[in-house]
């Protein structure tokens, strides 16, 4: 077993990012043998990124870093990790947060925030190493990103309300709703009504939209807050069914990760 998990420690060491020298990651956490043990494990993984270690949130919001990826605990004496990367976000909006708990009920309250992922105490070293790899793949992503991009023709919708056809970018719409058999866009401007069908909507609308509820289809873009029985929008809300919660979270996770939230 100790020859497989060296062999599997030397692989990951042997093809770091390309801007291993520059990352810097921090490990906060209030426990220091969690601490200690997270940081070997970084360390043996990205030997040559910069490394920061604290005790508490308070810590980790007064040294003012620029880190680019940061493990917080969730669970923290004091100020708790979701206090700490909510004033994070405040001045750290390209930070990637990856939070680490022991209880999986706080996980979909770590989304509200833009986790890029998180880590199950005891973190597994497996998994540790292929979140983190992730997000180095995401910040090389960033750092190579040209300054100027070729814009894309933005997909819209062709629709009849009125007696008139009227094309409604899909980047647009906050929120649709279903009654009967007509649907409701709502934009952050003004709401068009027609006769259709939502699941028609759905398959056109693509990733950056999801059904929380039969009807409803709101777009990730426009989400504010959301709870086990309701999404807030920047206009509107949309109901949350029970038995979608879960699958929306992780959606919202995967959302998130495609804009480097």
């Amino acid at each position: 077993m100790e020859r497989v998990a060296a062999a599997f420690w030397q692989q990951k060491i042997r093809s770091p990012s390309r801007n291993e020298e520059n990352m810097r990651i921090a490990i906060c956490d209030d426990e220091k043998e969690i601490r200690e043990m997270l940081a070997k494990k970084v360390q043996r993984l990205y030997p040559k990124a910069g490394l920061s270690l604290y005790a508490s949130g308070e810590e980790l919001l007064l040294s003012r870093g620029q880190e680019d990826i940061i493990l917080l605990d969730i669970q923290m004496s004091g100020r708790t990790g979701m206090e700490t990367a909510r004033e994070l976000r405040r001045s750290c909006k390209e930070t990637i947060l990856i939070f680490i708990t022991g209880l999986e009920e706080y996980v979909f309250q770590a989304f509200d925030v833009g986790a890029f992922h998180y880590l199950m105490k005891p973190v597994d070293d497996k998994k540790l190493a292929e979140v983190l790899q992730g997000a180095a793949a995401q910040l090389e992503e960033r750092q190579n990103r040209k300054p100027v991009e070729i814009k894309k023709e933005v997909p819209s919708l062709v629709v009849t309300a009125g007696g008139k056809h009227i094309a409604v970018k899909f980047s647009d719409i906050v929120y649709a709703e279903v009654f009967n058999r007509k649907v409701m866009l709502h934009t952050m401007d003004t709401d068009i009504e027609y006769y259709g069908k939502l699941g028609e909507l759905e398959k056109q609308a693509g990733e950056e939209f999801y059904r929380p509820h039969r009807a409803y289809l709101i777009n990730f873009d426009f989400v504010r807050k959301y709870d086990a029985t309701m999404i807030y929008l920047e206009r509107g809300t949309a109901l949350m069914a029970k038995q979608n919660y879960q699958d929306f979270v992780k959606s919202y996770l995967r959302y998130n990760q495609r804009k480097g939230n």
